[in-house]
């Protein structure tokens, strides 16, 4: 084991960082807000809206990332439709066609997610909050939108993460983020060992973070589950004056 080729190679890999922190922190915000409006689709007993969400969950998690990529990034631009649309200084650039397939794949799996969450939530305390005279809008933004995402965010930071390690198959469309980078010095140096276990060392570290966000996330949602501090009483010293008068 080459440690100064290590250090080298973890040198050039930090450059990329930023771009796959970018990618995965686009994807998920733009698929959190696609993910939610899937699972109200899928809730609001409307029949065309909830077989619109059933289908787009039924295709894209059902057909791998890395196919989805391809057809977007390069089917798109055989439709002249497509070539002549305002959309196109957007889809001929890899970079938000990337952003654009990691989102809708990730809004699939994160809508699932979302709707247990929903699903989850008290009827209680939804009809504590119609007797408060709350609106229903006001009762989704106060009451079941905050238990739902306490009740999925274990679940949907697994997908995060997922999201973090999906980000290397922006390698395949000239992306440079950090596997992109890899795989060009192991084409230079063919040391494909050492570079790959940087590149998942530096994968591992963003996960853990990521993994430590969520934690302090939950601990925020969750003040009903923390410990109370412990009670200790203060002995009050009587003096030997006041005991003699009691």
């Amino acid at each position: 084991m080459d440690w100064q080729f290590l250090f080298e190679t973890f040198v050039s890999l930090i450059s990329a960082i930023p771009l796959t922190l970018e990618l995965a922190a686009t994807s998920i915000t733009l698929g959190a807000v696609l993910a939610l409006s899937l699972a109200l689709c899928r809730l609001s007993g409307i029949i065309v809206l909830e077989w619109f969400a059933r289908a787009y969950v039924f295709v894209f998690r059902g057909t791998p990332l890395l196919v989805q990529i391809f057809l977007i990034y390069y089917g798109l631009g055989q439709f002249p439709e497509v070539r002549h649309s305002f959309l196109w200084p957007f889809l001929r650039e890899p970079y938000w066609c990337a952003v654009l397939a990691l989102t809708l794949n990730t809004a699939a799996y994160a809508g699932e997610i979302i709707r247990g969450g929903l699903l989850s939530v008290p009827f209680g305390q939804i009809e504590a909050a119609r007797a408060c005279g709350m609106p229903r809008l006001m009762q989704f933004r106060r009451i079941v939108l905050p238990l739902a995402i306490r009740q999925a965010l274990p679940g949907y930071s697994n997908e995060m993460i997922a999201m973090v390690k999906a980000t290397s198959l922006a390698s395949i469309i000239t992306l440079m983020e950090v596997t992109g980078v890899a795989a060009r010095i192991i084409s230079e140096s063919y040391r494909a060992i050492e570079v790959f276990i940087v590149a998942g060392a530096i994968y591992l570290t963003i996960n853990f973070l990521l993994t430590r966000l969520v934690h302090l996330a939950e601990y925020w949602l969750s003040p009903h589950l923390r410990q109370p501090a412990p009670y200790h009483p203060v002995a009050t010293s009587v003096s030997p004056l006041e005991g003699n008068a009691r």
